[in-house]
C-alpha cells in the first residue's frame, strides 16, 4: 500500500517519464485498488516506460564506430549472462495490465489507452527477445506472480512474428494516431510510433538473419515494403520531416523528426550522455566512448564520395588523408566528431580548441606515445584521439555535466525513411530508395553534384543495398544501430577479426620538424595551434589486452541461458548452441 501511495505522488511526473514509479512488485498491490482508480492505473503503466531505455554512450561499442573490443573469444556462452534477453518479469506485468484493466470500473477511454500501450509494450518486449534468440514462449496471460518459470515450449519464430504484428495492430486500434508535441501526453506511445515500429519488425522478418537460405528474394520483403511505405507516407503527410540542421535533431527537443522520445527533465530524470562523451578535462572523469580511426574514415567527403574514390572532387591518397582528414568532409562529420585542434567551445568557452597530443593536452585528454613528452598517457586503452560531439549539450559547464536532460530519441523519421529505402530496394523500387538517400544527404549538406545524386552512384540492387547500409552507418551513428544492422543482414564477418585504431597528433613547425613541447604547450594554452600544426600517425587501440574482434557465425542467434533451460524441461536450445530449435523462419 505504501508503494501505491508513492506512485500517486510521482504520477504528476508521468508525462516527463520520471524515475521508475515504485509499484513494480506485483505482490504489493491490490488489483481492486489499482484498476478502479485512474491515477493508479496510469501510474502502473507509467512504471513500465523505462523499458524503452535512455542515452547510452557505449551503444555502438559493439561496432567499429567506437573504441573497445566488445567481442573477444567466447564472449557469449550458454552459461554467462552476456547477450541474454528473457524479460518475462516485464511480460507478466504487461499481461496483468491487459487482463486487469478491463475488469475494473475505469472510464472506457482510460481502459483503451492503457490496453493500447500495454499491447504495444508486449510486442516491443517480445520483438527484442526474438531478435536475440529466435522464437520464445509467447505468453499472453499473467503468469504466477511468485514464480516466473515458464513450463511451456518455445513458439516458432514465425508464430512469434505473427503474434507481434497482431499485438501491434491491436494496439494501434486503441491508441491515438498522433500525440502532439505540445500535449500533456507527449512521451506516451501513439499510433505513429506503433506503425513505424511495425514496419521495422517486418524489415527484420524479411532479413537475412531470419531467412539465411533465401535472404533477398523471400516473400517477406513484399510485406515489409508495403508497411514501410505506409509508415513513411503516413508520417510524412502528418508533418514528420527531417530537422533542418543535423545538430538540432535531439538538442532542439520535440522537433519534426521525433517519432518517439523518452522524456528527461532535470532533476527528476537525467542521462549520462555528456558525462560520458566529453574529454576528461571537461567532464567528471575520462570519456567512456571515443570514435575510432576506422569510423572517421567512413564518413564521405563533401561530394558524398569516399576520400579514396578517384572520381571524387576531393580524392586523396591514404597518407594525404591521414594528414588532413578533417578537410572537406560530409558536414555530419564536423557535427558528430571532435578531433585534435578542432574548435570545441564546450562549457561555453569561446574559441576553445580541443587538443589530444601527448605532452600538450590535459592529461585526461591526451592520447599517444610520443617519447619526447617524457610521460606516459594513461588513456591508451580507452582513447583514440577523437571524442563524440553529436547530441552534446555544450552549454553545460563541467560541474553540470550530470544535469544532462535532453530527451532520448528512440525512433526518428530518418530511421523510418532508411527502413523504407531498404525495403523498397529489395523489392525492385531502386528509384524510391535513391530518393530517400538524396533527401537525407540534402539535409546533411552534402553537395548535389552534376547528376543531382549527392554522391550516390548505385545503379543495381546490390550497390544500393551497400549505399543504404553506409548511409545508416553515418546518419544514425552513436545511436546503437550499426551492430544490429550488420547482424540483421548477416554481415558480422565485416567485424570479425578486425582491429581498431586511434590517431596520435604531434606538433610540428612549418618545415615539418617537431615543435619543442614547451612552445607547443604555450601555443595550445592560447588556442593558437590548429589541426595543420600537427603530424598524424595511427596507433592500435586498445594498446594492451584483447585487440581483435571475434564474432563467429553462431552470434546470429544468441543462446538461451542454461539456468532457464534447467528450470523448464519443455524448452529447447538453439541449434548452433547444442540444441534442436531452429530460430530462423
Amino acid at each position: 500500500m505504501k508503494k501505491i501511495i508513492y506512485a500517486i505522488i510521482l504520477l504528476t511526473a508521468f508525462t516527463r517519464c520520471s524515475d521508475v514509479l515504485d509499484i513494480e512488485d506485483i505482490s504489493n498491490y491490490s488489483p481492486e485498488l489499482v484498476w478502479n482508480d485512474e491515477n493508479l492505473a496510469n501510474a502502473y503503466i507509467a512504471n513500465l516506460y523505462p523499458m524503452f531505455g535512455n542515452w547510452s554512450t557505449g551503444a555502438d561499442r559493439t561496432s567499429q564506430q567506437l573504441a573497445g573490443i566488445e567481442f573477444y573469444e567466447n564472449r557469449i556462452t550458454i552459461t554467462n549472462s552476456s547477450y541474454k534477453n528473457w524479460a518475462y518479469d516485464r511480460i507478466r506485468l504487461i499481461n496483468q495490465a491487459i487482463v486487469d484493466v478491463n475488469d475494473g470500473e475505469l472510464p472506457q477511454e482510460v481502459k483503451e489507452s492503457i490496453t493500447g500501450q500495454a499491447l504495444f509494450m508486449r510486442a516491443y518486449t517480445y520483438f527484442n527477445m526474438v531478435i536475440y534468440h529466435g522464437g520464445v514462449p509467447y505468453i499472453k496471460v499473467p503468469q504466477d506472480r511468485y514464480n516466473d518459470d515458464l513450463y511451456v515450449a518455445r513458439n516458432s519464430t514465425a508464430e512469434c512474428f505473427d503474434f507481434i504484428i497482431k499485438d501491434i495492430d491491436d494496439a494501434i486500434s486503441f491508441l491515438p494516431e498522433h500525440i502532439e508535441s505540445s500535449s500533456a501526453d507527449y512521451g506516451k506511445i501513439d499510433g505513429n510510433f506503433a506503425l513505424a515500429f511495425k514496419a521495422k519488425v517486418l524489415l527484420y522478418k524479411a532479413s537475412p538473419q531470419f531467412n539465411p537460405s533465401n535472404p533477398w528474394d523471400n516473400q517477406q520483403w513484399a510485406d515489409a515494403y508495403t508497411v514501410n511505405k505506409q509508415a513513411y507516407e503516413s508520417l510524412k503527410n502528418q508533418g514528420y520531416a527531417l530537422t533542418e540542421d543535423y545538430s538540432d535533431i535531439a538538442l532542439v527537443e520535440r522537433g519534426p523528426e521525433v517519432v518517439f522520445a523518452v522524456i528527461n527533465s532535470y532533476p527528476d530524470k537525467t542521462a549520462s550522455w555528456d558525462y560520458g562523451v566529453r574529454p576528461g578535462s571537461e567532464s567528471r572523469g575520462p570519456a567512456w566512448a571515443c570514435p575510432t580511426w576506422e569510423f572517421v574514415k567512413e564518413f564521405p567527403m563533401k561530394d558524398g564520395k569516399m576520400y579514396n574514390d578517384p572520381t571524387g572532387d576531393y580524392y586523396k591518397t591514404d597518407e594525404e588523408f591521414l594528414q588532413s582528414y578533417w578537410e572537406n568532409r560530409d558536414p555530419r562529420f564536423e557535427k558528430s566528431i571532435v578531433w585534435n585542434g578542432k574548435i570545441y567551445e564546450v562549457s561555453g568557452k569561446a574559441g576553445r580548441r580541443q587538443y589530444t597530443s601527448l605532452g600538450i593536452a590535459h592529461e585526461l585528454d591526451d592520447f599517444g606515445v610520443n617519447p619526447n613528452a617524457a610521460t606516459n598517457s594513461t588513456n591508451l586503452d580507452r582513447y583514440t584521439g577523437f571524442f563524440i560531439l553529436k547530441n552534446s549539450l555544450l552549454s553545460l559547464t563541467q560541474s553540470e555535466v550530470q544535469q544532462y536532460d535532453v530527451d532520448f530519441i528512440l525512433m526518428r523519421f530518418a530511421e523510418v525513411m532508411l527502413n523504407y529505402a531498404e525495403a523498397a530496394n529489395e523489392t525492385g523500387h531502386l528509384e524510391d530508395a535513391l530518393d530517400i538517400l538524396k533527401q537525407i544527404r540534402y539535409r546533411a549538406g552534402v553537395e548535389a553534384g552534376d547528376d543531382g545524386n549527392y554522391g550516390v552512384a548505385a545503379t543495381t540492387r546490390e550497390e544500393m543495398r551497400e549505399a543504404i547500409l553506409a548511409e545508416r552507418n553515418i546518419e544514425l551513428c552513436f545511436e546503437g544501430h550499426r551492430f544490429w544492422d550488420l547482424r540483421r543482414l548477416r554481415m558480422l564477418d565485416r567485424l570479425d577479426g578486425t582491429t581498431k585504431h586511434g590517431v596520435e597528433a604531434i606538433a610540428i613547425n612549418e618545415n615539418g620538424d617537431e615543435m619543442p613541447l614547451s612552445e607547443a604547450r604555450d601555443k595550445a594554452n592560447a588556442n593558437e595551434l590548429t589541426e595543420a600544426n600537427f603530424k598524424y600517425s595511427t596507433l592500435r587501440v586498445p594498446r594492451s589486452g584483447v585487440q581483435v574482434n571475434s564474432l563467429p557465425e553462431t552470434y546470429y542467434f544468441f543462446p538461451i541461458h542454461q539456468d532457464v533451460l534447467d528450470r523448464n524441461s519443455s524448452l529447447e536450445q538453439n541449434v548452433d548452441w547444442g540444441g534442436t530449435f531452429d530460430p530462423t523462419l
